[in-house]
């Protein structure tokens, strides 16, 4: 499986390309398509970045109609870099796409059409998960915190303990973040990997020149833990795209700090 770029309605994105992923709307936003002005240029969305609600609004409207969803049915969370899966429903959806996310979680899981789950990245990992099978779906933010607790390895566990699903029917998607080219950390992220995946952690963990420095491939270190729930290797597509590398396309915490707008990722059940 694989991640690619698209663009639709202006709209720059990534998404599955795999017909096994048609019955879902989904997608990972870039920076690229949307009106708000600098430093938020231009498809900034999030509500708390101090941006327009009616910019936001836009944007949202411009993403969703480039993937097929439905900006109506938006749920969004409050990500607090932790492992709270949340399910929800239609009662659960915005009653504005400018509004910011209430709920405290940094996953959000559905078997019910119509919601929109959307998650926020600038840098940590966006995981959509889905199971075309039994018609379930997740999305979950995974920083380096919640890579180190298994975040989207708890996604993939409610799915198949709360709504019936199959680990070999589940489709993984991850999707842009920054990459071991650019993740470089003291021995805190590597010692919290060790603890959530023990000798599992290591392929993704390499020591710098300087010392108590390391790269760390967070992206990896979520295949792995996706895979230690039971998903097949060849369910699990990675987008090779670096946040941090590509300024021009991705906004990057680690590079612009607070000035700078919010990537969204977004799956809805059709």
């Amino acid at each position: 499986m694989e991640i690619r770029r698209q663009e639709r309605c202006g709209v720059s994105f990534y998404a599955c390309s795999d017909p096994a992923w048609t019955g879902a709307a989904h997608g990972f936003s870039t920076r690229l398509g949307g009106v708000s002005p600098a430093p938020m240029d231009s498809l900034n969305l999030g509500a708390n970045r101090g941006d327009d609600p009616e910019n936001v609004r836009e944007n949202f409207t411009r993403f969703c109609a480039a993937i097929g969803a439905d900006v109506n049915a938006l749920v969004k969370n409050h990500q607090v870099h932790g492992d709270m899966i949340r399910p929800v429903t239609l009662a659960d959806a915005m009653d504005s796409p400018a509004a910011p996310g209430l709920f405290e979680a940094d996953g959000l899981i559905t078997a019910q059409p119509g919601v929109c789950l959307t998650i926020f990245s600038g840098d940590c990992i966006p995981i959509l998960l889905y199971d075309p099978a039994n018609r379930c779906a997740a999305a979950v933010h995974a920083g380096w915190r919640g890579t180190a607790i298994g975040a989207a390895a708890r996604a993939a566990q409610a799915m198949i303990r709360d709504y019936g699903c199959q680990a070999k029917n589940i489709l993984a998607a991850i999707g842009p973040g920054i990459g071991p080219c650019c993740f470089e950390t003291h021995s805190d992220v590597p010692n919290g990997l060790r603890a959530g995946l023990g000798r599992d952690a290591e392929p993704f963990i390499r020591p710098l020149a300087k010392e108590g420095k390391f790269s760390v491939d967070l992206k990896g270190a979520n295949a792995r833990l996706l895979e230690r729930s039971g998903l097949k290797r060849e369910h699990i597509a990675i987008c090779s795209a670096c946040t941090a590398c590509q300024p021009d396309e991705f906004w990057s915490h680690r590079v612009m700090g607070n000035a700078r707008g919010s990537m969204a990722a977004m799956i809805q059940l059709l």
